[in-house]
């Protein structure tokens, strides 16, 4: 992951520069659900996931093992059903997720158009990080990147009017209105 950058402060006529060597070998992955219910304050549930097999061909990303345990964990963390709103990522459309979801009464899905990021209210969420936590740092190893992005994620979880401007953001309503037939 190449470090975002913003303004900094420097010696006049000293550009500052920040050294990457290498490239990304996907060693970490992330997964974090922003989760609304009515009448309560919003949460954000995140799991940072380090992939140690990644040079030997291992997978580098969450399998759909790894969301369902998510999906679960959210459950039981609210004590309450779960509408479900997810983009097209191929391991959201997998067979045996898709099972899981279909065997649990209390999971509704529902998928996003393709290519529509700007109606996903986590991709706020994960400017709101690269904005805040990951600018102007060349990460030295693995855990110093865990360990900033679960500061990062910490802080935005703490803050649920961060969470509910990513929701405002997409144009999309927490509850709708339903008209009566008549």
């Amino acid at each position: 992951m190449t470090p975002p950058t913003t303004r900094t402060w420097a010696r006049r006529g000293h550009t500052p520069l920040i050294r990457v060597r290498g490239r990304s070998q996907r060693r970490l992955s992330i997964a974090a659900p922003a989760c609304y219910k009515q009448g309560e304050r919003s949460r954000l549930i995140y799991r940072p996931k380090r992939h140690v097999d990644h040079k030997r061909g291992g997978r580098r990303s969450f399998t759909w093992t790894d969301y369902r345990d998510l999906l679960i964990d959210a459950h039981q963390q609210f004590g309450a059903p779960i509408v479900l709103v997810w983009d097209n990522l191929n391991v959201h459309q997998d067979r045996r997720l898709r099972q899981f979801i279909e065997t649990h009464d209390w999971i509704t899905c529902y998928f996003l158009p393709a290519y529509a990021p700007d109606l996903n209210p986590v991709e706020g969420i994960w400017s709101l990080l690269r904005r805040s936590s990951q600018v102007n740092t060349a990460f030295t190893d693995p855990e110093h990147l865990i360990s900033t992005l679960r500061r990062g994620l910490r802080q935005i979880q703490y803050r649920s009017n961060l969470i509910n401007g990513c929701l405002t953001e997409t144009g999309l309503a927490l509850s709708t209105s339903r008209r009566q037939r008549q």
